[in-house]
């Protein structure tokens, strides 16, 4: 089967009105003030360089810390060299494995550049071309940052372990369980992606022949049908998780002890 090209739309933007008389530009506005306010606080939260770790609690946004000037440091394969905040060496990966995801596409491209805005509404462009030409065809290598992400992965749950390792001896605090409740929803929205689910199952021409793969895709495809719930609250919960430890660090609020 052949690839249409996507054709421009003939009919001027006036005349193409939205004729929904209801508030659907209620989704877009909320999207775009919660990403937003979303990249503006992890923009800030990681290039401050301060109040990312309170013993035994290691920000999201600074992990895992590769450089010797961390507070922390995991694996110091960057020397005194690197004067800048350790989190630009993180996060990149993580944020473009969300800026390229297949739900926050569609999240950012209604929200922002109303492409389309929602449905029944036309697309405020003229002419669209798709994730064809220069710079969305960059999508592309959504499956590369997947691929990325799964180290950080596990150094978030190697951080949400060491979260029981107080000065004292083992331990929880409520810092604990923040650490543990984010490492899982990150896992979740991982394992939910669409991208996950062609890897385990996708390029399999017949399951009958590969059914560990076929139970493994079947389940998988049960967290791609929740992928755009799990993200939002995934978003959340880590900017929460950095949040948590920045207070504590701060002393602006005392991490409960639970035993």
């Amino acid at each position: 089967m052949s690839a249409v090209a996507p054709q421009a739309s003939p009919t001027p933007i006036a005349a193409r009105a939205p004729q929904r008389v209801d508030a659907w530009w209620v989704r877009p506005v909320l999207t775009v003030i919660v990403l937003a306010a979303f990249v503006v606080y992890a923009t800030w939260a990681g290039m401050q360089n301060a109040y990312y770790w309170a013993d035994p609690y290691l920000s999201p946004f600074y992990s895992p810390c590769l450089a010797a000037n961390c507070a922390h440091s995991d694996v110091a394969l960057f020397g005194d060299w690197w004067k800048w905040s350790p989190a630009i060496l993180i996060l990149w990966a993580p944020g473009g494995f969300r800026l390229t995801c297949y739900y926050y596409r569609k999240a950012y491209y209604r929200a922002f550049v109303w492409a389309p805005p929602a449905c029944a509404v036309p697309d405020a462009r003229a002419k669209y071309y798709g994730e064809s030409r220069f710079p969305l065809i960059l999508q592309n290598v959504h499956r590369y940052f997947f691929y990325l992400s799964i180290p950080i992965l596990v150094f978030l749950w190697w951080d949400a372990f060491r979260a029981f390792r107080f000065a004292d001896g083992f331990g929880m605090g409520v810092g604990t369980l923040v650490l543990l409740a984010n490492a899982a929803l990150l896992s979740l929205y991982t394992l939910s992606c669409h991208s996950c689910r062609h890897v385990c199952g996708g390029g399999v021409d017949r399951f009958s022949k590969h059914p560990t793969r076929y139970r493994l895709w079947k389940r998988l495809t049960v967290l791609n049908e929740r992928h755009s719930q799990i993200a939002w609250v995934s978003l959340f919960g880590v900017a929460l998780t950095d949040l948590y430890v920045r207070l504590v660090a701060m002393g602006t609020i005392h991490d409960l002890r639970l035993f």
